[in-house]
C-alpha cells in the first residue's frame, strides 16, 4: 500500500493525533504539507519526517480561517503540488457541562471542529476534480457516536463532520472522490496526559491501553489508498472495541 506520488495535507499536523497521521502518510511515500498553528512542533515532526527520508513542510495558519486556508493552499501547491489527500484533523475539545456553555464558546468550537473542515475541503477539492481522483478522511470522534458528559459543544461540531462526510461522499461519488471518516477513541497524546491519568482510564478500555497516535494514522492511510478506492461515506472506528461503552 503506497501513497508515492500523492500531496497530502493534514491539518493540525504538528502534535497527537495529527502528527500520528502526518508521519505514517509520509512512510507511505505521501509528500505532506502539516498545517499547524504551532509553528514549534510542527517543524518537528516535518524535521522528523525529513530525518527519515520522507518529504514535510509546514504551513503556518488557522485552518478555520478563509484568508488563511487561501494562502497555505497556494504555498503547497507552488512547493509540493495539487493535493489529492486531505486529512482534516485540526480541533479543538473542552469539557463544561451545558449549562455553562457560553455562546461564544458553542460558535468557536463550531467554527473550527465544524466551518473548518469545510473551508479547506472548498478549498482543495478543485485540485482532486481536476485529476479525477481524491482521499478526503474527516477526523470525527467517538464523543459523537455515543454521547459524552459536559462535551455538547463538542459532540455537535464533530456529529456535523459526520454529516459533512456522508453528504460530500454522496455529492462526488462519480467523481473518483472518496469521503471517509475516523473516529478516535481513547488515544495516548501530550494533552491527554496533561489533563488526566492516561494509564488509569486505560485499564477501563477492552484492550487495556490506549491507542496510539500512529494506530489513526494506519487507518487514514488505508483511507487514503487506491485500496479503499470502492469504500466512501463510511466510518472507521479506531478505538480498540469500545464500541458503546
Amino acid at each position: 500500500m503506497t501513497l508515492e506520488g500523492k500531496i497530502a495535507v493534514v491539518t493540525g499536523g504538528g502534535s497527537g493525533i495529527g502528527q500520528g497521521i502526518a508521519t505514517v502518510l509520509a512512510a507511505r511515500g505521501a509528500a505532506v504539507a502539516i498545517w499547524d498553528l504551532n509553528r514549534d512542533t510542527a517543524e518537528k515532526t516535518a524535521a522528523s519526517i525529513c530525518e527519515t527520508g520522507g518529504t514535510a513542510i509546514v504551513v503556518v495558519g488557522d485552518a478555520a480561517d478563509p484568508a488563511a486556508i487561501a494562502e497555505a493552499a497556494a504555498r503547497t501547491r507552488a512547493e509540493l503540488g495539487p493535493v489529492t489527500i486531505l486529512v482534516n484533523n485540526a480541533g479543538i475539545s473542552t469539557a463544561v457541562p451545558f449549562p455553562d456553555i457560553s455562546h461564544d464558546a458553542w460558535d468557536r468550537m463550531i467554527d473550527i471542529n465544524l466551518k473548518g473542515p469545510f473551508l479547506v475541503t472548498q478549498e482543495l477539492i478543485g485540485d482532486m476534480l481536476e485529476a479525477g481522483w481524491g482521499r478526503i478522511i474527516n477526523i470525527s470522534s467517538s464523543s459523537a457516536q455515543n454521547g459524552a458528559p459536559a462535551m455538547a459543544h463538542y459532540a455537535a461540531s464533530k456529529g456535523g463532520v459526520i454529516g459533512l462526510t456522508k453528504a460530500l461522499a454522496i455529492e462526488y461519488v462519480e467523481s473518483g472522490i472518496t469521503v471517509n471518516h475516523v473516529p478516535p477513541g481513547f488515544i495516548d497524546t501530550p494533552l491527554a496526559r496533561r489533563t488526566m491519568d492516561v494509564d488509569a482510564v486505560a485499564a477501563h478500555m477492552p484492550m487495556k491501553r490506549p491507542g496510539a497516535p500512529e494506530d489513526i494514522g494506519y487507518a487514514v492511510a488505508f483511507l487514503a489508498s487506491e485500496e479503499s478506492g470502492y469504500i466512501t461515506g463510511q466510518t472507521l472506528s479506531v478505538n480498540g472495541g469500545r464500541y458503546l461503552f
